[in-house]
């Protein structure tokens, strides 16, 4: 019986663990997380960052005399970030202007633990890629906690983290930016055309904003509203399946001990 125990105490273990675990994000959470337009607004060019060489740079270091993209989101990231960059590289190919020359490029992470070693990576692929055009003009950047809040709350960037997957949720688009650091636009999703890419650089390059874009709601996140509800039941059926294991288990421990009982000493 002294076995029976020792798997009693363990399922009991198990299965309170799961009580203590991090919750996912609820739905009511993935609802907030959106891009909250803010057209003509000016970006505080204090704001302290760090580059992808380890040099702490003032946000202001990268206004002045062209008009910027920048993108918010994390290079760890492993959904919509990499299809983000990749899209806006693509469209930048495409383009006339060229980074580095008529605008620059601004990536900030919103994870404060991303080093700019993991920055100056992903600067060498994204320049390698785009293949024209002066690296100087490519800005990947990490910062604190404060700096990343600050910054996302002037952009209207609205995201979370999600403790249980060790995963950021957040929107997907591209802000652009005026000389002096006003929004001059919006683009969202992962893809975009030459055209709409054009038209908001030149109107930013004359300090003119763009009406609010059309709202899409592409969140950068394995757990969304529909899938999470797959994503629960999935977890059940293991857990379930987990405990009918055990208690095979169990009666295996059981029967053993009975048989080790009924021996002759």
């Amino acid at each position: 019986m002294k076995g029976i125990r020792i798997l009693f105490i363990f399922i009991v273990l198990w299965l309170g663990s799961f009580s203590g675990r991090a919750k996912p994000l609820s739905d009511e959470d993935l609802m907030q997380i959106q891009f909250v337009q803010k057209v003509n607004s000016q970006i505080r060019p204090d704001l302290i960052f760090r580059d992808e060489t380890g040099n702490r740079v003032q946000l202001g270091s990268v206004f002045g005399k062209k008009p910027v993209i920048m993108m918010l989101g994390y290079y760890g990231c492993p959904m919509l970030c990499t299809l983000v960059l990749n899209g806006a590289v693509k469209t930048f190919q495409d383009l006339k202007w060229t980074v580095g020359d008529q605008f620059d490029v601004v990536f900030v992470s919103i994870d404060p633990n991303e080093t700019p070693i993991l920055a100056d990576e992903k600067k060498r692929m994204y320049v390698r890629s785009y293949g024209r055009g002066r690296a100087e003009g490519w800005h990947f950047l990490t910062g604190d906690t404060n700096s990343i809040q600050a910054l996302a709350k002037e952009v209207g960037f609205r995201f979370a983290y999600d403790s249980s997957s060790g995963q950021f949720a957040h929107p997907s688009g591209l802000i652009v930016l005026s000389p002096q650091g006003k929004i001059a636009g919006y683009l969202f999703g992962v893809t975009y055309s030459a055209a709409e890419i054009n038209a908001a650089l030149r109107n930013a390059a004359v300090e003119k904003a763009a009406p609010s874009a059309a709202p899409l709601s592409l969140l950068c996140f394995h757990y969304t509203p529909l899938t999470g509800k797959y994503g629960h039941l999935v977890m059940a059926v293991v857990r379930v399946s987990g405990v009918i294991t055990l208690a095979i288990l169990a009666a295996v421990f059981a029967l053993s001990d009975r048989r080790q009982s009924e021996k002759p000493r």
